[in-house]
């Protein structure tokens, strides 16, 4: 099964207006539709709850209607139609995309990937004894850099039974385990991506069922750290981070969103192939991040600095 990652993901909210706002502070683009992109065209979109065009929701309180997967061409669609209606009913639509729920009643899309191709850079870091990657008298900190999402990484799901979902996207999709927190569940990641992954199975009790946080790729730990200090000066309350994973190692920094889910930007993320062994470790503070920064308000004995 040829899937590339999650190219948009649907929700069903109350205030589409507060919604807006915040997706438009985090970075992303709105294009119509109640769709917002990032660089490469995956994204988040937003629809009235009551809208006739959306999934039935799942019985709990997430707002998510659907994971929408892009795959590497039609005859990939094609094929997991064929492997899904062997036991469940597979919607077809005229664009040649396809619905259907996994095992545990979410409602999964599936297309032909409509993510562009980036050529953008990187972030530059000068580190001694190694050529250096930013020239003299380039400066690397920029208040005002831009510091935009640049392609949607990854989702969480809380799921009441977690070896039952894993087994359906393992066996059915063919998703591959790289990691494993004991307790909790595995990180998964498509046959056709190399990212650690994207998606993590979390076991919670069943009136918890939904999406636990989305995440979206940055340039790099600067842009990460430049987008969420715009996001706390704004007045949106900051979750969890900013930090490093240690499985995964990527960069992430959370934020509470009113789309009744975390809202995460993530940077740096681990590539891994085939040959990867997956680790199994406990779920616990000192496994899930390398390490955790706090805010410091004042670290001088001057005067405070004064409000923007």
């Amino acid at each position: 099964m040829q899937i590339v990652g999650p190219d948009e993901v649907v929700f069903g909210v109350d205030d589409m207006e507060a919604c807006r706002a915040f997706l438009l502070d985090y970075g992303l683009t709105e294009v119509g539709g109640g769709f917002y992109e990032a660089l490469d065209g995956t994204g988040i979109r937003i629809l009235p709850r009551n809208d006739p065009s959306l999934p039935a929701p799942l019985p709990t309180a997430t707002l998510m209607r659907k994971t929408i997967y892009g795959t590497v061409d039609q005859a990939a669609v094609d094929a997991i139609a064929a492997e899904l209606e062997t036991d469940r009913a597979v919607k077809r639509f005229d664009d040649g995309s396809i619905e259907a729920k996994d095992d545990l009643g979410f409602v999964l899309g599936f297309r032909v990937t409509t993510r562009r191709k980036l050529n953008l850079p990187a972030e530059l870091v000068n580190s001694p004894g190694a050529p250096p990657m930013r020239a003299e008298n380039i400066v690397a900190a920029n208040q005002d850099a831009e510091a935009k999402p640049r392609m949607l990484s990854h989702v969480v799901y809380f799921v009441p039974d977690v070896l039952k979902a894993e087994k359906f996207y393992v066996e059915r999709l063919k998703f591959v385990e790289t990691d494993r927190f004991v307790q909790a569940g595995p990180f998964l990641r498509p046959r056709a991506c190399k990212d650690h992954h994207t998606l993590f199975l979390i076991q919670t009790p069943d009136y918890m069922q939904g999406l636990e946080h989305i995440a979206f790729h940055m340039q790099g730990p600067t842009e990460l750290m430049l987008a969420g200090s715009r996001m706390v000066k704004k007045g949106y309350e900051s979750f969890w981070g900013p930090g490093r994973h240690k499985l995964g190692s990527n960069w992430f920094w959370y934020f509470n969103s009113p789309l009744a889910t975390h809202i995460e930007y993530d940077a740096d993320m681990d590539l891994h192939d085939d040959s990867w062994v997956s680790r199994h470790v406990d779920l616990s503070p000192e496994h899930s991040q390398l390490f955790l920064f706090e805010n410091r308000d004042k670290w001088s004995p001057g005067p405070p600095p004064k409000d923007d």
